[in-house]
């Protein structure tokens, strides 16, 4: 009975994540399923549906198609489009019933991409993992097959006195980082530093992202990106520092980013961090100082206020996603002296999750864990397993209440 949620919700399926991370490249992607159930997408996942084109299609499964496999059909729909279309690429994405019945979406990729001369790539998600799985497979096939190989390296632009670094921004959608101006102020601060090629898959051309391997490092902002940032490594020899630009740890994970450029060493930005916090040494942190950020970008909640109105302290915990909620955790000890402990119920690797996070997923274990917390800081949905006496700081995510708190989504910068 743990996989039963009495009041909690659920976090957007690995479905939703593909067709996120390759919204604004310019593929046809298609959902194997039956009619009506890419609403459950584009109503509740998709934020940019109603302001920007995607080629985003659900293939109309039907019973008896089901039954018999009559994949002739679902071959001949997808060609006659890409056809007329022309899109650069074509996703093939999985839900449960093709999953149960045996597909074979493999044989169908290959049969599509003869037809058609148009790259099939095909992504076996089941509806039973969450967005960070089907995002990071979308992001992991953007970085092997749309990616060009060339770029130099940050020692062969040395040599030509080129300044400043380039960077990728790898790990962005719409269901961790909300369409307000989180990622305008994400951008607007290392462009300070840095000069942004691309960012992986929100805002960026699909010219900008092929140009990803002049990279010198890339940042991952959410665990959506790691695995593209490996590929990236693996290919171009591109280190990679993971950790989210929040007020207050900004600063360090610029220096961090400077550091694995030259040292061609990849890290996890908020692990130094938190192990001075533990140790009470949070000093000599904020080499690089934070100019004030732009006036004309659109006022929403802040971060700062939100911690600071909300008078944080205690017994502190943070539900979320694994690199964000860590990120915010690194901030709070720096600007604040304030200790909190993790709580992520989304997939995560060891290689960025501290030792001391709480890897729960079932709203019993999450209930149990927070029982002796004085302050949450989740989704506005956890609020109804905490007890009255929780100071409770509200910290929407796309990716759990969909657009039911959009307009309170704080900015993570200011």
């Amino acid at each position: 009975m743990k996989q039963v949620s009495v009041t909690l919700s659920t976090y957007t399926a690995d479905v939703s994540g593909v067709c996120s991370a390759l919204y604004e490249l310019g593929g046809m992607v298609v959902i194997h399923d039956p009619s009506g159930c890419n609403s459950t997408y584009n109503t509740h996942d998709e934020p940019r549906w109603y302001e920007m084109d995607s080629l985003v299609f659900i293939s109309g499964l039907s019973q008896m198609d089901a039954i018999m496999g009559n994949d002739d059909k679902f071959i001949h729909d997808i060609v006659r489009a890409a056809k007329e279309l022309q899109p650069r690429f074509i996703a093939l994405v999985r839900t449960p019933i093709p999953l149960m019945t045996g597909t074979d979406f493999e044989g169908i990729s290959r049969v599509i991409e003869k037809q058609t001369g148009i790259p099939v790539f095909y992504f076996p998600t089941s509806g039973m993992h969450t967005y960070v799985k089907g995002a990071g497979m979308a992001m992991e096939t953007i970085a092997r097959e749309l990616v060009p190989a060339g770029g130099e390296s940050v020692k062969e632009r040395k040599n030509k006195q080129e300044n400043p670094l380039k960077i990728n921004i790898l790990g962005a959608t719409p269901l961790d980082f909300s369409i307000n101006s989180t990622l305008d102020s994400i951008k607007e601060f290392l462009s300070q530093h840095f000069e942004i090629i691309s960012i992986f898959a929100m805002g960026s051309s699909i010219e900008d992202i092929q140009r990803a391997g002049e990279a010198d490092v890339n940042l991952v902002i959410s665990s959506v990106g790691v695995l593209a940032a490996k590929v990236l490594e693996e290919r171009f020899h591109t280190p990679y520092v993971i950790g989210t630009p929040i007020i207050g740890f900004e600063n360090v994970l610029a220096e961090k980013l400077i550091e694995s450029a030259w040292t061609k060493k990849s890290q996890t930005a908020y692990f130094s961090v938190l192990q001075k916090a533990h140790k009470k040494d949070t000093a000599n942190f904020t080499t690089i100082q934070n100019t004030e950020a732009v006036s004309n970008l659109k006022k929403i909640r802040s971060l700062t206020e939100t911690i600071e109105k909300n008078k944080v302290s205690g017994n502190v915990y943070i539900i979320g996603e694994s690199v964000i909620s860590q990120s915010l955790k690194a901030a709070l000890a720096l600007r604040y002296g304030i200790e909190a402990t993790v709580i992520c119920p989304l997939e995560t690797e060891p290689e960025y999750t501290e030792k001391d996070v709480l890897l729960l997923s079932s709203e019993e274990d999450i209930k149990k864990a927070i029982m002796d917390a004085d302050t949450v800081i989740a989704d506005p949905i956890y609020k109804t397993i905490c007890s009255e006496k929780v100071n409770f700081v509200a910290m929407p995510h796309e990716a759990y209440s969909g657009r039911i708190y959009r307009k309170e989504v704080c900015d993570f910068i200011h």
